[in-house]
């Protein structure tokens, strides 16, 4: 069974490890201040969930990255390369309050944002979904709730696709990074926020 780690505990963080906690996934949530500052989000998810430094989350064999787009250099800095562990990308190149989209360039945002993962596969997925649709049950309303996932690895993409299904997820690949995290990035893509249900 893979490890995993997150790292980034906001709304998408925690939305993530309750998730995992659901169905006994053992999970490293961590974030910049360090895990005794997550002593209380912790407690309230309960087990198998437990608190730890960016390096340990990073560690893991699935590493899970939901941080505001501009602390997202910060939050991955000084990390060891990752050695061809899988990486996803669950962010948007957006922050509250104001929401203005994030220049780019031209290119996806997980094409930049695996710059800042050097050595991992990285796979673009969970990023779509608002938080509260990630926690609820994926099964809610008679089928399995959709989840998109992109990258450029076929494996890094096989093991999570494995792990959509294991949450309970209806998981749908859609392609490359350039193309599938095009389509899902908010602001821009067509599929944020789409409450899609799978049936049969």
């Amino acid at each position: 069974m893979s490890t995993v780690g997150i790292i980034g505990a906001g709304n998408i963080g925690r939305a993530l490890a309750q998730t995992f906690a659901r169905k006994g996934i053992a999970v490293t949530l961590s974030n910049s201040r360090g895990p005794e500052s997550l002593a209380a989000i912790v407690a309230a998810i309960g087990a198998p969930v437990t608190a730890g430094t960016r390096e340990q989350a990073a560690a893991k064999d699935i590493v899970f990255v939901a941080v505001n787009w501009s602390k997202l250099p910060a939050a991955l800095a000084g990390l060891p390369a990752f050695g061809g562990r899988t990486v996803v990308d669950a962010n948007n190149p957006i922050e509250a309050p104001l929401f203005k989209p994030a220049e780019l360039g031209g290119r996806a945002s997980s094409e930049i944002f695996a710059d800042l993962v050097p050595g991992a596969r990285v796979v673009k997925a969970f990023n779509h979904l608002l938080p509260q649709l990630l926690t609820a049950d994926p099964a809610s309303e008679g089928g399995r709730r959709v989840l998109f996932y992109s990258g450029d690895d076929a494996g890094a993409k096989a093991t999570v696709g494995t792990l959509i299904g294991r949450l309970g997820f209806f998981g749908i690949d859609l392609g490359s990074l350039a193309i599938g995290g095009r389509l899902v990035q908010f602001p821009g893509g067509p599929l944020p926020a789409l409450n899609l249900v799978r049936f049969g």
